[in-house]
């Protein structure tokens, strides 16, 4: 007997120690924070995109936003090319970019804070669509969970936090979860859109994983995070309302990256021209205005019906070589991108070229570096978004970048975000159907109608200035504000870390612009340090702390001084807050 229990004592603990030797390490919050040098990441952050790295530009952003602010982050995806691959290409003309997955942004590979961790991709089996659905789904699913289990555990140091793309749903944010309660971590889901409703366009809204995937998403996306992210406010209001998700939800839109900038001198856009493959021999017509340049970015889903823009080009094409009409210009639409109806449609297009369908519209197909697309929307003359929102709360990053580039859009604005985006008739126009985009093409470029090209001018200004917004600076908006001019609202009342002490004066002898003023300190302190004032202590000790006149440690930030004006109600307008950092990063 004695021996049967010092044998199973002996499994035990072996057991037990195989578990905890395999048990993956902890992320450790230091209190108070662990002393190191002056060098050392002031965050650490797990971004991670169950797809191709290169085809999420929010995703990347996200990371090149918290590494120009001294994070860390561990970017995790399916990872195909590099920068340097691609001027192999440009150098040697191999075909090395049409067979592997697309680029990062080259800020992502020159960062030191930011580490690019591939995931191992599935078999070619399952994604070539020789097994059916129900058999090759779920052995999808299974891999990536290995997959993911094994990188998020053992591959990569434990983090703070864990910023999660959605979709893809499943198996994501169950993993997350599970990997944030073994490592300490917490989890932020980035919502661009649902899972369930992509699926539900794919498979038919009454497919039983439909019903399924709605409930698991809802389920997880209720409890399992510490705070969300949303591309609209029509996607906050709806988590909140329809799907009663409690914690913190905020609507960060997307903001072109600097790498789309307009170009503004005609000899850099003549240079472009004439060095890209698809325009170089009408490069001077371009110029001159004598041929549009149209530029559309698609994925050849079924989401993106390229088939609208080939009806418009159809219509456009028949009016143009109409006697009445004769004042529309000739079109070179060039099409970027890739996906699983690009040879479909590029047979529709030879069939329409042949039969003289297109007379006056040349189509051509281009997968570009992200330095050469960033110059072809500042070229272009109209950029056209394709993209049908499943959800209708969605925005597409295709807008957001043309936008970036001084690009104005005409796109498919059939849905309840759009005008978060697009302003109709300010940077860009909106249509439901072919001839909804041909009526806009025609509007936008007849030489007899808008006063010899005014409304499209119009738009671009309106898409520089919609561009002007950048991703790195958002601080965020105040409700009921009057930085901005707008009068203040007698019910707003700021959190404790944002609200201006009293010193001696009654709750309303405290003068408005410097409430909000020193929230706005606030504000800078947590953008600049990562974590809100005094962010490990209660409420009320907060309170009492700024009754005492003690805040937190500035010294070690860059704009110390002017959090410290702010606490000191030394400014008497948001301007001259505005002129401190400005005197800042003229000195840097």
């Amino acid at each position: 007997m004695l021996d049967v229990l010092l044998t199973l004592a002996v499994l035990a603990s072996t057991t037990l120690t195989i578990l905890l030797l395999l048990f993956p390490t902890r992320y450790i919050k230091h209190s108070p924070p662990k002393a190191s040098g002056t060098n050392a990441p002031k965050v650490s952050v797990q971004v991670l995109v169950l797809g191709d790295i290169g085809r999420s530009p929010r995703m990347q952003y996200h990371a090149m936003s918290i590494a120009k602010h001294g994070g860390r982050v561990d970017l995790i995806g399916y990872h195909g090319i590099l920068p340097v691959q691609w001027q192999m290409y440009n150098q040697a003309n191999t075909n090395i970019k049409h067979k592997l997955d697309s680029a990062v942004h080259p800020e992502i590979s020159k960062n030191p804070l930011i580490t690019i961790v591939p995931l191992a991709a599935p078999p070619k089996i399952l994604k070539a669509k020789i097994l059916p659905f129900i058999i090759a789904g779920p052995l999808k699913v299974l891999w990536q969970i290995t997959t993911l289990f094994h990188t998020l555990s053992y591959r990569i140091k434990p983090a703070r936090w864990l910023l999660v793309q959605n979709p893809p749903s499943i198996p994501t944010l169950f993993l997350a979860l599970i990997i944030c309660c073994l490592r300490n971590t917490h989890l932020i889901i980035d919502w661009h859109n649902y899972g369930w409703t992509i699926l539900a366009g794919t498979r038919g809204p009454i497919h039983p994983f439909v019903y399924i995937s709605k409930f698991y998403e809802v389920f997880l996306g209720r409890y399992a995070p510490t705070a969300n992210l949303t591309v609209t406010h029509a996607m906050e209001r709806q988590l909140k309302e329809i799907y009663n998700i409690t914690s913190p939800i905020f609507t960060l839109h997307d903001r072109p990256a600097g790498i789309f900038q307009p170009v503004r001198e005609a000899s850099i856009r003549r240079k472009f021209l004439a060095r890209l493959e698809e325009t170089r021999e009408k490069a001077e017509q371009i110029m001159s205005g004598g041929i549009k340049l149209l530029v559309s970015s698609t994925s050849w889903t079924p989401d993106e019906d390229f088939g609208l823009l080939l009806d418009a080009l159809k219509s456009y094409s028949a009016l143009s070589t109409s006697t009445k009409t004769s004042n529309l210009p000739p079109i070179l639409a060039i099409i970027t991108g890739k996906g699983p109806q690009k040879e479909h449609y590029l047979r529709l297009i030879s069939d329409l070229t042949s039969s003289f369908q297109l007379t006056n519209i040349e189509i051509k197909t281009a997968w570009l570096t992200t330095e050469d697309y960033a110059l072809l929307l500042a070229c272009a003359d109209l950029g056209v978004c394709l993209h049908k929102s499943s959800s209708g709360v969605d925005l597409p990053m295709k807008v957001v970048d043309m936008f970036g580039a001084g690009l104005p859009v005409t796109g498919y604005a059939d849905y309840e975000s759009w005008g978060e985006l697009v302003k109709e008739g300010l940077n860009g126009k909106g249509f439901v159907d072919g001839e909804g985009l041909k009526v806009v093409l025609v509007d936008l470029f007849s030489e007899g109608k808008g006063g010899n090209g005014e409304e499209l001018k119009r738009l671009k200004q309106g898409a520089l200035e919609e561009g002007n917004r950048s991703w790195n600076v958002k601080i965020g908006d105040f409700g009921s504000t009057i930085l901005d001019g707008t009068p203040p609202a007698e019910n707003v009342v700021e959190k404790i870390r944002y609200e201006l002490p009293l010193r001696g004066r009654t709750f309303q002898e405290r003068l408005y612009i410097k409430r909000e003023i020193f929230a706005l300190r606030s504000a800078i302190y947590e953008i600049m340090s990562w974590k809100m004032p005094f962010e490990e202590l209660d409420d009320d000790v907060v309170e009492k702390m700024y009754a005492a006149e003690k805040s937190p440690d500035i010294t070690h930030l860059l704009v110390g001084n002017i959090i410290h004006d702010c606490w000191n109600e030394k400014f008497d307008t948001s301007k001259d807050v505005e002129n401190g950092l400005d005197g800042i990063q003229r000195l840097m």
